[in-house]
């Protein structure tokens, strides 16, 4: 995959995917003049891609339909793509391509940017890393336990709440709504699995059960806003798999590409249903509260202070954590496996291994507080523990010349 240099191309360019192998970059036309625009309002030299992140993001929270999520969804394509490849290639049982997993994570977008905090002094694309991560490995498992469940073992596994929501999503009236939860209470009174209760296979209730469920049914159609007649068997099953089929979809949607062609228009692209940047709140009058380019000089100066308190810190492990941290982080060993090349329980990898990340936490987050000034709280705590696990991760990937 080439990598993108220019300003333009950063934040205005998205992979294209032939098969599952990168085809290179197309270029928004929207964005694009879009960027050139506010490069034109300037009146500083050229500044680097931090200060454009930052400018766009602080345009999204002010205007969050403007085509600045557009610039930021461009920029974070890398972040995205070797997220979904580290995460496709430590999963060899999953049916999902590359490009699959790419679509997947980049659907994520929005909560990258709700749960950015550019004032912590992190960079958006380290953040973003450990989110699509975290999100793409949560999809494949719903996804996979979704997969292998009959329709009727998560039908039983189904909270009401989310069954009227799975309905509502396929569009259907208030009263079938009612008449569809019905027939799944009766459902879930009359078919008692004779199975462990943990089971994914659950078979279809035989013919004396769907009996009962009818019946049941039709007992209780008073309770319905609108009765209407007495449903056979056969209705009953009919409704509890269109039930199951609208859970699945509403569960576990398909994702599409922000630019992928719209059918409608031929070359045209979903991304170009973006929408212009609303009146009132003008690109230029915000340059002047973006960050300057000696904020962003500063802004690096902290990441690389950052990344000195955690070696620093990492220092100050004994030296069976390091041991632990090397296996886990450099040679991507699972506790598990660390517990076997060491001779320790794996419980007791575990809390080192935890003891050991805290230690660190508390290190970086007593210096956030002192010299950034943050206020500690549990969500800037959260916040800073998963850039500071992207941040070891990427530390022991690197050459050993390199860690100094």
């Amino acid at each position: 995959m080439r990598s993108r240099q220019e300003i333009i191309e950063l934040f205005s360019s998205f992979l294209q995917f032939e098969a599952d192998r990168v085809n290179g970059w197309a270029t928004d036309a929207r964005l694009r003049r879009n960027i050139r625009n506010s490069q034109g309002s300037l009146t500083q030299a050229e500044p680097s891609h931090h200060y454009w992140v930052i400018y766009w993001y602080k345009l999204w929270t002010h205007q969050p339909e403007s085509l600045a999520k557009g610039h930021l969804s461009a920029f974070l394509q890398e972040s995205c793509y070797w997220a979904a490849q580290k995460t496709i290639t430590s999963i060899s049982t999953t049916q999902y391509t590359l490009s699959d997993c790419f679509q997947m994570a980049i659907a994520r977008v929005d909560k990258v940017l709700k749960g950015f905090k550019p004032e912590v002094g992190f960079s958006l694309s380290s953040y973003a890393s450990a989110i699509f991560s975290s999100e793409l490995k949560e999809m494949l498992r719903q996804q996979k336990e979704i997969d292998i469940c009959t329709n009727w073992r998560l039908l039983r596994k189904l909270t009401q709440k989310r069954l009227v929501e799975s309905l509502e999503n396929a569009g259907l009236r208030e009263t079938e709504i009612a008449c569809y939860v019905l027939a799944w209470k009766c459902f879930q009174a009359k078919y008692v699995p004779q199975q462990p209760t943990g089971t994914r296979k659950l078979p279809k209730p035989d013919s004396e059960t769907w009996d009962a469920i009818a019946k049941m049914y039709n007992s209780q159609l008073h309770s319905l806003p609108n009765p209407g007649g007495e449903s056979s068997k056969e209705t009953m099953e009919k409704w509890l798999v269109t039930a199951a089929k609208a859970a699945r979809a509403y569960l576990y949607p398909s994702f599409t590409s922000l630019n992928v062609p719209r059918g409608d228009e031929g070359s045209a692209e979903l991304l170009d249903n973006l929408a212009d940047n609303l009146p009132g709140l003008k690109q230029e009058s915000l340059l002047s509260e973006f960050i300057a380019e000696e904020e962003q000089n500063a802004r690096q100066t902290q990441l690389q202070n950052m990344g000195n308190i955690l070696r620093i810190a990492i220092d100050q492990l004994d030296s069976e954590a390091k041991q632990i941290f090397q296996l886990y982080y450099a040679e991507g060993l699972t506790q598990q496996q660390i517990a076997q090349q060491l001779e320790i329980k794996q419980y007791t990898i575990s809390r080192r291994l935890t003891k050991a990340r805290e230690s660190l936490l508390i290190k970086l987050a007593n210096w956030s507080r002192d010299t950034l000034h943050i206020s500690l709280n549990s969500t800037v705590l959260n916040y800073i523990s998963t850039v500071m696990e992207e941040w070891l991760k990427s530390f022991y990937t690197r050459p050993l010349n390199q860690q100094e």
